[in-house]
């Protein structure tokens, strides 16, 4: 089952490598391998300081959700553009960004950008199924970015800008293999090469630092590299 939010239940007893030197280099010389959970770094049994309140709309981020409310874990690279097309959709409830799909527990920016905690920049997502569907939810995603680029994004490199789909259940996990598999034939037919985005069912999200969440509200001339490939995504089980 997936795990969103403040996970308390961190594996105890496990020892990792501390983040040396020679690690924090991987700043310059991005990592293109995921390290294993014995590779990783020990992280903290606690999680960052986060206020918890969207900077936008004000409203929570991790509780106090309406009724019926679900929530997904997206990646596309960059989490700060990417945030900011899913604040942008309408049925949207709430925003945060975090790290998911790694080992690490409550990692630090530097130690994702160090490729030693095997996690990627993501979005949750909590939205209002009644306004807009996994689906379409889905479609924003995937035409947001360029899913076929690896262990990249555009100019930026390493694991933590892969694509990625986190979700709980497995209704979802498969209405999302299904979709990446339409949109694979409609990239196909226009020449781009295979996806490669990592869909999984079993992902922990870990909050991010409090200057991240809505960085481009705070920051309205920062740095967005989020682009798509001008592909339209089909939707639907008849697309």
């Amino acid at each position: 089952m997936a795990r969103y939010y403040h996970a308390a239940d961190i594996p105890p007893g496990t020892h990792r490598p501390a983040l040396t030197e020679g690690a924090l280099m991987l700043f310059g010389h991005k990592a293109t391998s995921i390290p294993s959970p014995e590779e990783s770094l020990p992280g903290r049994d606690q999680p960052l300081a986060v206020s918890g309140v969207h900077a936008v709309n004000g409203r929570a981020m991790f509780d106090g959700y309406p009724e019926g409310t679900q929530v997904a874990l997206f990646g596309m690279g960059c989490f700060w553009g990417a945030e900011r097309i899913f604040w942008e959709t309408t049925g949207v409830w709430v925003t945060a960004v975090g790290y998911a799909g790694g080992s690490t527990p409550n990692p630090t920016y530097r130690e994702v950008c160090s490729g030693q905690t095997g996690h990627t920049e993501a979005v949750l997502v909590a939205y209002d199924p009644t306004v807009i569907d996994f689906e379409r939810l889905l479609g924003v995603f995937w035409e947001g970015h360029d899913p076929t680029q690896g262990m990249r994004q555009g100019n930026d490199r390493g694991t933590q800008y892969r694509s990625f789909i986190g979700v709980a259940d497995g209704d979802r996990l498969a209405a999302a293999e299904a979709s990446r598999d339409r949109y694979a034939r409609a990239l196909a037919d226009r020449g781009y090469g295979a996806i490669t985005t990592e869909i999984r069912g079993d992902a922990t999200f870990f909050p991010a630092e409090e200057e991240h969440q809505q960085y481009l509200h705070k920051n309205p001339g920062g740095y967005c590299g989020i682009g798509g490939t001008g592909v339209s995504c089909p939707v639907g089980l008849g697309a």
